[in-house]
């Protein structure tokens, strides 16, 4: 069973940047999806980036599409999210989520991830 644990999260004035990352371990992370989602306070959970198992299709939402880049390192079975130009309606709970799929398949729903880290906060201060 793949296990995902965050870090990275922490405290960033608006216009900075931060990258988190994603430490995959227990089963082999190459047949996996993986996608990034955040929860705002009081807002329920929003997909924001996600990154077929192939690594040939990434998908990213508007509201952080040319501020956010989504990449992994297979060898280190490591997912990472870029995130710059940080403004305080980033701040939120934020999750690594992964799941088996098909080599080209992305997806920002929920549904379609069965396996989630235990989150991490990011704070963007104005």
């Amino acid at each position: 069973q793949l296990r995902l644990v965050e870090s990275g999260g922490g405290l960033v004035q608006s216009g900075g940047s931060l990258r988190l990352s994603c430490v995959a371990s227990g089963d082999t992370f190459n047949y996996y999806m993986v996608g990034w989602f955040r929860q705002a306070p009081g807002k329920g959970r929003e997909g924001i980036s996600c990154l077929s198992s192939g690594g040939g299709s990434a998908y990213h939402a508007d509201s952080v599409k040319g501020r956010f880049s989504i990449s992994r390192d297979t060898d280190k079975k490591v997912v990472y999210l870029q995130m710059n130009s940080l403004n305080p309606d980033d701040t939120g709970v934020y999750y690594c989520a992964a799941d088996q799929r098909r080599p080209d398949w992305v997806s920002l729903a929920e549904n379609d991830y069965g396996i989630w880290g235990q989150g991490i906060q990011v704070t963007v201060s104005s």
